[in-house]
């Protein structure tokens, strides 16, 4: 059985215009050739595959054969695939970024980054986005390092020399613990009762802020470096913490987390910025990445 040969992409084109116009005088006009180019055209590109793509006896017009179906389907995507290309590669040449790498503090609303995201792939299709999700300093080091573009970090990165900062909202942090805890079962609560138990403490993966303590009221903490371990632990009762009020709002409903009236701890804004290399002011893409986010929380305010 011999091998079949080789269809040039102008090939494929004209299979494709065929099949899309329903005739071979339909491609012609489609694609501005004379109907004998597109009939010389699909002939040579069933002689390069070995095989019969349309039915030409008793129809008037072309109808693909069994084979010519199996062959549609991969033609399609090997024209999409070579459309992506061009679109991508005319990206480049106008200085659009192949790739934007984006690091997010894990405080963010999901609306917020839902909204933004979604928008960004209608707009940049041709763009790869990489996305990275970590607590505290980590967001900002990633930015330093260069492995981020920008991010959304909190608001220990205006502390950081080489970085801008642009403010896009704040996210409300407020205490709770599960509602068989002792707090939560306590009714009025009165100052330093927060410092008898056990503290779940959000913790820092990169060195910028090794050390350092942030909204931290007992001497008796756990430490996680994951916001969703925390979220867990709390549910269990397993001592009590701020967690972003977008995050636990059905808990709260629900009844599996209890708000904390603390006198000494009533909770705060968390406020988040858009953050990058002072040396490396963002791309077309990034930029248009950057102001979405401000745009959306704008939109999507939490109280």
């Amino acid at each position: 059985m011999s091998e079949p040969g080789t269809p040039t992409f102008d090939q494929l084109k004209i299979f494709l215009a065929v099949v899309e116009n329903g005739s071979f005088a339909g491609a012609g006009r489609a694609l501005n050739r004379a109907t004998s180019a597109i009939t010389y055209g699909i002939a040579n590109f069933e002689a390069q595959l070995g095989l019969t793509l349309f039915e030409r006896q008793g129809t008037r017009k072309p109808r693909l054969t069994v084979a010519g179906n199996a062959v549609l389907a991969e033609a399609r995507a090997i024209g999409q695939g070579m459309n992506s290309l061009r679109a991508r590669v005319k990206g480049l040449l106008e200085g659009l970024e192949a790739q934007v790498d984006l690091a997010i503090d894990v405080m963010l609303p999901s609306q917020w980054l839902g909204d933004a995201l979604r928008a960004f792939y209608l707009e940049f299709p041709t763009v790869t986005l990489n996305l990275h999700v970590e607590a505290l300093g980590a967001v900002t080091a990633l930015v330093l390092e260069g492995t981020a573009k920008i991010g959304i970090s909190g608001p220990l990165a205006a502390e950081t020399p080489d970085i801008e900062t642009v403010a896009i909202g704040s996210v409300p942090l407020v205490p709770v613990a599960a509602p068989h805890h002792p707090l939560a079962m306590a009714g009025a609560l009165s100052p330093g009762m927060g410092r008898l138990h056990v503290q779940l403490v959000l913790t820092d993966r990169s060195p910028l802020t090794q050390g350092r303590e942030f909204a931290v009221v007992s001497p008796h903490t756990w430490r996680l470096a994951d916001l969703g371990a925390k979220l867990a632990l709390l549910r269990e009762g397993i001592g009590w913490g701020n967690m972003p009020r977008p995050m636990i709002e059905a808990d709260l409903a629900a009844g599996t987390l209890v708000e904390l009236k603390m006198p000494d701890d009533p909770g705060v804004d968390y406020r988040l910025s858009c953050i990058y290399r002072s040396d490396t002011p963002p791309g077309p893409a990034t930029a248009w990445l950057l102001a979405r986010f401000q745009e959306g929380a704008a939109r999507h305010p939490i109280a």
